[in-house]
């Protein structure tokens, strides 16, 4: 089942989500972003549609160049997600609020309209607090982010 949410964060409290394109991701639990670049990964369940943004609230309908899909096939149900500026080094509000994205959901990332930052940081943390980061990601160029774990790594694949 897919739910639609669409979830508007401020300026100085901006949701977090960038992932690195193909690169392999390390775990971490932190509540702050690092400030260097390093790829992790986390689980989570449920099928949502969430909009994040760093600027005023937009009308769900409104298109940005940022907004993409987030695939979750990491074999977990990813609990919190979090997309920030890739400059920023805290993480913001978890966007998918009191639900989750389970294994083989989809969820619709949706950015205000005006949102003018190319570069952001994702990251995902499963039901028992685990989490994995990606950043960089030039979300201005991916419409789609599919998100994998194996073998104790997390990758994320970008189309």
């Amino acid at each position: 089942m897919k739910f639609r949410i669409t979830l508007l964060i401020a300026a100085l409290a901006a949701a977090t989500f960038v992932a690195a394109c193909g690169g392999a991701a390390n775990t971490a639990n932190n509540a702050a972003k690092p400030a260097n670049n390093s790829n992790s990964a986390s689980n989570s369940t449920s099928s949502n549609a969430n909009t994040a943004s760093n600027t005023a609230a937009a009308p769900a309908t409104s298109g940005a160049a940022q907004d993409f899909t987030l695939v979750n096939k990491t074999g977990v149900v990813i609990d919190k997600l979090f997309v920030s500026p890739a400059d920023k080094d805290e993480w913001g509000e978890d966007i998918l609020g009191q639900d989750q994205l389970a294994d083989g959901a989809t969820v619709d990332i949706k950015f205000h309209p005006k949102e003018k930052i190319e570069n952001w940081d994702l990251k995902v943390q499963d039901t028992k607090g685990n989490s994995i980061e990606w950043h960089d990601l030039k979300l201005t160029e991916i419409q789609k982010v599919t998100l994998h774990y194996a073998d104790g790594k997390g990758t994320a694949e970008v189309e």
